[in-house]
């Protein structure tokens, strides 16, 4: 059996894109199942503590425009670190990625343009007809999963992605959390590979 990893994150996250194509690298190589598990951002961060990017100081906002640059040569990404359509109400993008997969679709590909088209194209993934365009670009159905988005179920399957979150210590967005333990930001990549490669057990807080 292949090991799981529970991934959460959301279109709205800078970082969760920077780190995405990294962390695909590293589910291919070890052959992992994904839990794909998109998270209201804003909730879940004034839940455990955090701030909304505009309400931190702005010694925190310089630094991670900084931190964004070092991160795009690191990666080897192109992007905008002021992109034209962002911030965003990514409740219709993250939503076509529960509805396909309550579907059985995998939504990996539609993932991987959906974090490309805000931070390297400038689009608008609240905008329903280009959602629903990249989503057709892969082969999913494009219009019946935005509908399926706004469904109630769909906000109800979201709001639970939430609450898994703060059940397992989950604060923002990409968290990555093998066998208990989080990994949260894309920065932590390479220490989830040190422990697929390792078989460690788990490191836990309850020390």
């Amino acid at each position: 059996m292949p090991r799981q990893v529970d991934y959460y994150f959301s279109f709205q996250s800078p970082w969760a894109y920077v780190g995405h194509r990294t962390f695909r690298g590293l589910v291919s190589t070890y052959d992992l199942k994904v839990n794909h598990k998109p998270v209201v951002l804003v909730d879940l961060f004034s839940e455990t503590g955090g701030l909304p990017l505009m309400k931190r100081h702005p010694v925190r906002q310089r630094y991670r425009l900084v931190e964004l640059q070092r991160w795009r040569d690191k990666r080897g990404l192109k992007f905008h670190l002021h992109p034209a359509n962002w911030p965003f109400n990514a409740r219709l993008a993250d939503g076509v990625v529960i509805a396909a997969i309550e579907l059985g679709l995998d939504p990996d590909r539609y993932l991987a343009r959906g974090f490309a088209a805000v931070w390297e194209d400038q689009l608008s993934l609240a905008d329903p007809a280009m959602v629903a365009k990249l989503a057709d670009e892969f082969g999913l159905p494009g219009q019946q999963l935005v509908e399926r988005s706004e469904q109630e179920a769909i906000g109800a399957a979201y709001e639970q992605n939430r609450q898994d979150a703060l059940a397992n210590d989950v604060f923002g967005s990409p968290a990555y959390v093998l066998d208990g333990e989080v990994f949260w930001g894309q920065d932590r990549i390479e220490l989830l590979e040190d422990a697929l490669k390792s078989g460690r057990a788990p490191y836990s807080s309850h020390v």
